[in-house]
């Protein structure tokens, strides 16, 4: 209770885009001031599927003289944040780049930590969302991941499968390269099979071969941290995707910025490849 007053006044005396960190039972806390934006957001035309690349949990905390473990827990926490605001939105699919098949070049300390903080959150906060109507599910090759990581995220696949609410999907050892690899090897071993004729295969099928089989295509794509590259990240199914790319780091993207990029979106001129 001490810990939460604490809070409370170190945010009554900060500015609106404060952003600080306290102890807590001896665990770092991060927690981020809300603010407000002049974005008038149309309701009926917020994006169905929105896809995020969150990047930049590293430097946000290398500017506090932080370990990069514990930008990737502020990061965590953002994404508790933005899928609740998703979900109040009216957003019905959520996909997040969370760790690439190419994120394993990094430190085995930095593996290591990413791996424990999933643990955790799978264990404990995502079935947290099983009350709020939120569905989730993992999209990537699984298999390289330890067991008990496997088996909760099957098992939480599991418990939400029958909830209607915002749909999120989780980009796990995931490369946009390595899905289209495995989907073509499937369609290849049906042809193989004599099942399929190669003159058969189509768009559709494709799509239905990959991770994100009748899931709709994103129609914004967001990128933090002021890169402005797609990273490997859904090369299919983003064709025809708007793109936002801010300078916030992930860390610090909040309902505010969200509202920014869907603001951005709503004023976009959608063709198609039409006039």
């Amino acid at each position: 209770m001490q810990g939460h007053s604490v809070c409370l006044i170190f945010q009554n005396y900060c500015p609106s885009h404060c952003r600080g960190a306290l102890l807590h039972g001896g665990e770092k806390m991060f927690f981020q001031q809300t603010e407000t934006n002049n974005y008038e957001i149309d309701m009926e035309r917020v994006p169905q599927h929105i896809a995020i690349i969150m990047d930049g949990n590293g430097r946000w905390a290398k500017k506090r003289f932080l370990p990069r473990k514990a930008g990737h827990k502020a990061g965590a926490e953002a994404l508790e944040r933005i899928i609740e605001d998703c979900r109040d939105l009216g957003v019905k699919h959520l996909t997040v780049y969370a760790f690439s098949t190419e994120n394993w070049k990094r430190s085995q300390e930095e593996v290591d930590a990413i791996m424990d903080l999933l643990r955790q959150y799978l264990k404990n906060y995502f079935k947290k969302f099983l009350k709020d109507d939120i569905r989730l599910n993992v999209i990537g090759d699984i298999h390289r991941l330890d067991q008990d990581i496997q088996d909760s995220i099957l098992e939480i696949e599991d418990l939400s499968k029958d909830k209607t609410g915002l749909f999120v999907h989780i980009a796990l050892n995931y490369g946009g390269r390595d899905e289209l690899r495995r989907a073509i090897t499937k369609i290849a071993a049906e042809v193989e099979q004599g099942n399929l004729k190669a003159a058969d295969i189509t768009e559709e099928m494709i799509s239905d071969h990959l991770d994100t089989a009748h899931v709709p295509d994103p129609e914004l794509v967001i990128r933090t941290s002021g890169e402005e590259r797609i990273s490997n990240f859904l090369l299919w199914q983003i064709a025809y995707s708007e793109f936002f790319f801010t300078d916030t780091l992930w860390p610090d993207f909040n309902r505010a910025s969200l509202e920014e990029a869907i603001y951005y979106y709503q004023n976009r001129e959608r063709r198609f490849g039409g006039r």
